[in-house]
């Protein structure tokens, strides 16, 4: 082998710190987005932003974008919503007001209070008696006494250690003359989940009305009697692009329209002649502010490509929702405004969309393509759509197996599917398997 230095022409796919850093935003939210134009304005002397004001009518249930801005000063900006109350943890300061009504000595309400500290998201008390004695000191019947305490607050389950305890807190509240519902949680619990009733009928010698009563009673309990006693926060949903339908026509319209209005510092853009040093800094900022307006305009025009190929390829979808969503992949959209599909992906992903049927994320428009007939296709969405129709509509005590479905499904819409496919979206439905979803009553 020759050692030596050479000559070498090639061809190198080099991805630039801006082209990542417009990848980067083309995949933000607005809420993303708007949060790093703040980071951008704190960083680069020559940006400014503008908040936009918006005069909102809670009456008439819309607003109107005034068309002057006031500029932001981030150093002694307050934001007045950190000063807005909040009620958080209401549930949790519940079971500590119920504590201190109870009559008890303080000794006792201290570990009970204790106790109501150390309760997981549903409300359960997952940790041992042994532990919790040796944190407080005391010996584990104490604490058994203090947790006996915690079970008469409500909601009833409270400080259950795990699901049969919890629903027989609540079965011996609520059906306290109707032991046999004792009996079949604290031993057959499993196998009414499985509805194995034949098998718990035989051996408590009761009729299998009996069992279906019971199960019926069992249900109407509460599995959690404390969901999100930890996050009682709303979840808000900003819709990143919104088509509204006026005058028959749809119209698309941007969520960039709350971010704030991007302009230059000309008092520091004329200091860029001033000192080589300062210079330097100054136009090199200055290529920054030029790159994040470009990319935002880039950004803009790929989202509005995008929602108006979704337009023409989902009419019958705006108007009657999901049960006429027609098949549609990311390259399918890619193909047609003639961008690449990842751009498509990132431009789509963790986007929420408002439309006449609905808010709900972007991905969720996207679908495989299913044979329907001789010629056409369906939406996996669609199919999706009529499997839960057909759930809700077969007979209680007969439900549907999953080959039955798929034959079912190919028979009224014409669509072909196997059996594994039922299975697997009856699965992302969470719905039952036959078996389980079967009713004697």
């Amino acid at each position: 082998m020759e050692l030596g230095l050479f000559q070498e022409q090639k061809l190198d796919l080099v991805i630039t710190t801006e082209l990542r850093q417009a990848i980067a935003l083309l995949q933000y939210n607005t809420a993303d987005l708007y949060q790093f134009l703040q980071e951008q304005a704190r960083e680069n002397p020559l940006i400014e932003l503008e908040e936009p004001q918006v005069d909102y009518n809670f009456e008439a249930g819309s607003y109107r974008k005034k068309n002057t801005s006031t500029p932001v000063d981030y150093k002694n900006y307050i934001n007045p919503v950190d000063y807005t109350a909040q009620k958080k943890n209401h549930l949790m300061d519940d079971l500590l007001e119920q504590v201190n009504y109870l009559q008890l000595d303080e000794e006792t309400r201290t570990i009970v209070r204790y106790l109501v500290l150390n309760l997981d998201d549903n409300g359960y008390l997952k940790r041992s008696t042994a532990e919790l004695a040796g944190e407080l000191n005391i010996d584990q019947a104490t604490i058994e006494s203090c947790i006996s305490v915690l079970h008469s607050l409500e909601p009833i389950g409270i400080g259950a250690r795990d699901l049969k305890e919890c629903l027989l807190l609540q079965a011996e509240h609520f059906f306290p003359d109707e032991p046999l519902i004792q009996q079949v949680i604290e031993h057959h619990l499993i196998e009414l989940g499985d509805k194995k009733w034949q098998a718990i009928s035989d051996k408590l010698n009761v009729t299998l009305f009996d069992i279906q009563q019971i199960f019926n009673a069992i249900a109407s309990l509460n599995p959690r009697p404390c969901t999100g006693l930890f996050n009682n926060e709303p979840n808000y949903l900003f819709p990143d692009i919104s088509i509204k339908k006026e005058n028959g026509d749809y119209t698309i319209v941007l969520g960039d329209r709350y971010l704030p209005k991007i302009n230059i510092n000309q008092n520091y853009l004329n200091l860029k002649n001033s000192h080589p040093q300062i210079s330097s800094y100054i136009q090199s900022n200055y290529q920054n502010y030029n790159w994040l307006i470009n990319s935002i305009e880039q950004r803009k025009n790929t989202m509005i490509k995008i929602a108006s190929e979704i337009i023409k390829m989902q009419p019958d979808f705006f108007e009657h929702g999901f049960s006429h969503l027609k098949p549609m992949t990311l390259n399918d959209i890619a193909e047609a405004i003639e961008m690449h599909e990842s751009t498509v992906s990132r431009a789509t992903n963790n986007k929420v969309i408002a439309t006449p049927v609905g808010s709900f994320e972007m991905n969720k428009l996207f679908s495989a393509k299913l044979k329907k007939g001789n010629t056409g296709h369906a939406s996996s969405t669609q199919v999706k759509f009529i499997l839960k129709q057909f759930v809700k509509q077969e007979n209680p005590k007969k439900p549907l197996s999953d080959q039955k479905l798929a034959d079912k499904i190919k028979e009224k819409k014409g669509i072909k599917i196997s059996r594994r496919t039922v299975a697997k979206y009856r699965d992302e439905l969470n719905i039952l398997s036959s078996s389980k979803r079967k009713q004697l009553v």
